[in-house]
């Protein structure tokens, strides 16, 4: 099964291509993209069509650095329900790992590793399709979120060593020096960034106003129309905690910044539970991820929340009546 990816990843897309002079509906819809999902951020499309995309844009705009475009648009803060909990993480390198635990929620294509060696630290990506196809847009978004993002969540005079790409320099490189200060390398054996090892520990500094703004957003008047609900806002925050075994009404109601009464109280009010929300959300991922294979079933276990396989199995079968095994032979029969 072809890997997946969420709408998220395209966030910003439609104001970069309508700047740059490019239909963006037309694009989309060029690529087998529905223009009508884009706001739809949690809905599921193919992996390939969003590198597909990105490289489509690029041409019709005749500018080989629309991944870092984009990439500069993003900050901590449309993460979404993850920004919150990576603002609690103590430093660098916890907040990496929890990065990199939950890419797969977002993007089954991403991958992103970390390794350390005398001295220093490398955070590598990797765009996998299943197949060979051109992806350096996806690339140069993919590096190029990660390097904002590291320096949002860090002090004011981190400066990483470098930020290296595998594909030769764009043949404007005023975008790319700006972004990364002049550390861009190009024609090397990985794409990522390289910085201090030592840098891992560094205490993650105070939360931005953009952060606050969306706390404030999550937890605005639940009557207002079109305004998110409490449970929505707690499905988001559980699917985000429930690889880190830290997910507890406690940590949620952290996160949106109330106690734990009043995440019970406003759930209550419409009409649900805590339990009843982590239960829905696991369904909603187990799923999708049994349906693939891009994941064992102790790895689903695990990315579930699950203290063991067989605590899940057991859990599967009650919720969907048939065993994990069962339902992934079944899609894959296509029934």
């Amino acid at each position: 099964m072809k890997p997946l990816a969420r709408y998220a990843s395209l966030a910003n897309y439609v104001d970069l291509a309508r700047s740059l002079g490019v239909d963006p509906f037309g694009m989309l819809r060029s690529v087998g993209l529905d223009p009508g999902g884009i706001s739809l951020q949690d809905r599921w499309i193919p992996a390939e069509a969003v590198v597909e995309l990105l490289e489509a844009t690029a041409a019709q705009a005749q500018r080989d650095d629309i991944g870092l475009r984009l990439a500069e648009l993003r900050r901590l803060s449309h993460l979404g329900p993850l920004s919150l909990v990576l603002r609690e993480e103590s430093s660098m390198r916890n907040a990496l790992t929890l990065l990199i635990r939950h890419e797969r929620m977002y993007n089954e294509a991403l991958h992103t590793s970390l390794s350390e060696a005398d001295g220093v630290a490398t955070v590598r990506i990797e765009i996998d399709l299943g197949v060979p196809a051109p992806d350096r847009q996806s690339i140069d978004l993919g590096v190029g979120v990660l390097y904002s993002l590291m320096r949002e969540l860090s002090p004011a005079t981190w400066r990483p060593l470098s930020v290296s790409f595998t594909h030769s320099p764009p043949v404007d490189q005023a975008m790319a020096t700006r972004m990364f200060s002049g550390l861009a390398r190009y024609d090397r054996d990985f794409d990522g960034v390289t910085f201090h090892a030592s840098d891992l520990d560094t205490r993650i500094g105070a939360s931005d106003p953009q952060l606050l703004e969306y706390t404030r957003r999550m937890l605005a008047d639940t009557s207002a129309e079109n305004a998110p609900t409490v449970a929505k806002r707690t499905r988001q925050l559980v699917e985000m905690l429930l690889p880190t075994g830290r997910c507890s009404v406690d940590q949620v109601a952290r996160s949106l910044g109330v106690d734990r009464r009043t995440v019970h109280r406003r759930l209550s009010a419409e009409g649900t539970t805590f339990s009843a929300v982590v239960d829905d959300t696991r369904a909603a991922l187990a799923g999708h991820l049994v349906a693939g294979r891009r994941y064992s079933l102790t790895e689903i276990a695990s990315i579930l929340g699950f203290a063991s396989p067989s605590n899940f199995s057991r859990w599967f079968r009650a919720r969907f009546d048939c065993t994990p095994r069962e339902w992934r032979a079944a899609r894959s029969d296509g029934t």
